[in-house]
């Protein structure tokens, strides 16, 4: 066996220097005690009430919000979490709003009005509950009718950013066209209500995903989505993940979370991020069933096995 590759350094070869390029000139080197001792900074625990307000305010024109910390987590580019883009999107009828994002795939709930929108030769006509998504890398068009509407979108427009990497081409996305709608997504609940509740109970939820991801049950290869439910006086049993989360509240009134110690109180149509890893649970103390809208970048931790989900 040649054992040369595993010798010692050749110390005379160290003062004999080779010609810098520019490609030795760009090279950096690290050599500390631990490998991972670096961290990025840490996700905040935070809601975005200003945001709603803008989104709510019956002034505001047609436009998108950006739920942004990018000063936070210290990026050059809009982002909610290192990985996901939420975002509101206000509708005055009449005035179509385009869109492209750079993302793999775009995800959509109606919080408020009933409309349509379009993406090449798709065309989703969507109400009030309905959850909806497009393939990464084409314009969507959307439109109100009727009056004003707001849509709560989600991209990985981060994800992409942080390696430059371009959308997918047309025809080429993971993804096609789906739309889940409110009638069916509640149907899908009564099954889920009169479900016992285990010690293996997560949640009472309803998830969204299609065929082409399976068998990952992923709305978009690298995010997955829900509308999550707690009964009124009903706790949600604290837990973690490796994913982070963001949670819009679709029903709000005496709900809060607990995130690593710091009590969040929901406020009806904000949302708010729960870091990855972050030890959390809900508490329903008003007279209605808690209801939202949950967006975790836990598609790439399904993907590369590690979920790392736990009670307690």
């Amino acid at each position: 066996m040649n054992t040369t590759a595993f010798a010692d350094v050749d110390t005379d070869r160290l003062d004999t220097p080779r010609p810098e390029t520019p490609h030795t000139r760009r090279a950096r080197y690290r050599a500390g005690e631990n490998g991972f001792d670096f961290a990025f900074p840490d996700v905040p625990i935070h809601q975005f009430l200003a945001e709603r307000d803008r989104a709510f305010d019956p002034d505001a024109p047609t436009g998108l919000i950006a739920l942004d910390v990018s000063e936070v987590l210290d990026c050059d580019y809009e982002a909610t979490t290192p990985t996901l883009l939420c975002r509101y999107v206000r509708l005055r009828a009449g005035e179509p709003l385009a869109t492209e994002f750079v993302a793999s795939g775009e995800v959509f709930h109606v919080m408020q009005g009933e409309g349509e929108s379009r993406n090449g030769a798709d065309t989703v006509q969507w109400r009030a509950g309905d959850v909806f998504c497009f393939p990464g890398g084409g314009r969507s068009v959307h439109r109100a009718d009727g009056g004003t509407a707001i849509l709560f979108s989600v991209t990985n427009e981060p994800l992409l950013a942080f390696e430059n990497l371009r959308a997918p081409l047309p025809g080429q996305a993971r993804i096609a066209t789906t739309h889940w709608t409110a009638e069916e997504i509640d149907r899908r609940f009564q099954a889920v209500w009169a479900r016992p509740i285990t010690d293996k109970t997560t949640g009472a939820s309803v998830q969204f995903t299609s065929a082409e991801l399976a068998p990952s049950y992923n709305t978009i290869p690298s995010i997955n989505c829900a509308i999550n439910t707690l009964v009124a006086g009903a706790d949600q049993r604290p837990h973690r993940h490796n994913g982070a989360a963001v949670t819009l509240a679709l029903q709000g009134d005496g709900i809060h979370s607990m995130i690593d110690g710091q009590r969040v109180a929901w406020s009806t149509g904000a949302a708010q991020i729960t870091p990855a890893t972050a030890l959390h649970s809900h508490h329903n103390r008003g007279t209605q069933r808690m209801r939202s809208f949950v967006i975790q970048d836990e598609g790439l931790h399904f993907y590369t096995r590690t979920v790392g989900f736990s009670f307690g």
